[in-house]
Order: C-alpha cells, then structure tokens, then sequence
C-alpha cells in the first residue's frame, strides 16, 4: 500500500519536470543576461581585469566568454542546443570560481563562489537531462 502510495505521488511530480526545467533555464538565462552585458558594453576592461588576474589572451578570453555567455543566455532560454551550450558555460563557471571567488570563500554576500558554483550545478542538470519538453530541443530532436 505504502509502495502504491509513493509511486503514485512521484508519478505526479515526474509531470513536474518540464515545468521546473523552464524555469530554471530561464531564471539561469537571466542571471547571466547582466554579466553578459557588462563584459560586452566594457570588454576592453574586462581584457584589462582578465590580465590582472593573469588569465591568458585576456582579450582573446574577454570575447570568448561575452560571445558565450550572451548566446548562452539567448539559447539556454529558449531552450535550443542546451546541452551542448551548457558545456562553455560549465567551463566558464569553473575558471569564475578558480580565478575570482574561491578565495573569498563561499558566501555569495562576501563574493565567493556560492553563486557560481549554483549555475555550474544549474548547466551540469541541463546538460544531463537536456531542456525539458517546453524547449526548441524538444520540437527540433524529439524522439
């Protein structure tokens, strides 16, 4: 009976799924909407910035990361490629955490690696279990 009880429930929650993948890829998308931004409205500071904590090619790296992170935000939100996109973002939040955050610690209210460690685990979901029904994946790949 328990057992009945149970499956039923989480049969009801696996309806869920979709729903809360949209929004994850959404609320994701926009936080990195305003990153985006900024690195493309001052990449010559950000090519400067990313020198001073001797991020190689900082130029080089300072597009490389706004060019991903604005098509990350446009793709991720509607859903189309997000596997595949959440790759350089994982990757982008890796060389965040090692090169900025991490030693500040974790509270996010201290600038530590709490928020970007959060969207690393937000794209590694997305990237194992894709975007969910609600997505342009699921119209253009569907099985």
């Amino acid at each position: 009976m328990t057992t009945k009880i149970y499956n039923e429930v989480c049969g009801l929650f696996d309806n869920t799924k979709s729903f809360f993948l949209l929004l994850s890829r959404l609320v994701l998308s926009y936080g990195f909407y305003e990153p985006a931004m900024m690195k493309w409205n001052n990449i010559g500071n950000v090519s400067t910035w990313f020198s001073s904590i001797g991020i190689p090619f900082p130029t080089l790296n300072a597009y490389l990361a706004a060019t991903t992170e604005l098509l990350g935000v446009a793709l991720i939100a509607i859903g189309f490629l997000t596997r595949l996109i959440s790759i350089p973002l994982m990757v982008i939040m890796i060389v965040a955490i090692f090169t900025v955050h991490i030693g500040n610690g974790f509270s996010a209210g201290d600038n530590g690696f709490e928020i970007p460690l959060y969207y690393l685990l937000f794209l590694g979901l997305f990237m194992s279990h894709g975007a969910g029904k609600f997505s342009v994946d699921n119209l253009v790949f569907k099985k």
